[in-house]
């Protein structure tokens, strides 16, 4: 089984990320946005069918507390993202 985008689930370059335990998550992003590179999940958008996986997150910036949606699957990219606030060259 391959993942859009490239890649087997859990193949480098991937982060493993569970739509159940997104809520409260921390992710940094590899490449600041506005000099916002740390977030906060503060909110998982619900899906148009019951019971699907969400579509959607609310990011929190920490410095700035602006609100960045985006797709919940980006966050799997580990070239966009890092799961948890870490220090990024």
């Amino acid at each position: 089984m391959t993942v859009p985008g490239g890649g087997a689930p859990g193949a480098p370059g991937r982060n493993r990320v569970d739509p159940k335990k997104l809520l409260l998550g921390k992710w940094t992003a590899v490449v600041p946005r506005d000099r916002e590179k740390h977030f906060l999940v503060v909110k998982v958008l619900d899906p148009d069918v019951a019971g699907a996986a969400p579509t959607h997150v609310h990011l929190e910036a920490v410095l700035s507390r602006r609100i960045l949606t985006v797709r919940w699957r980006e966050l799997e990219d580990a070239a966009v993202w890092k799961q948890g606030w870490v220090q990024v060259s």
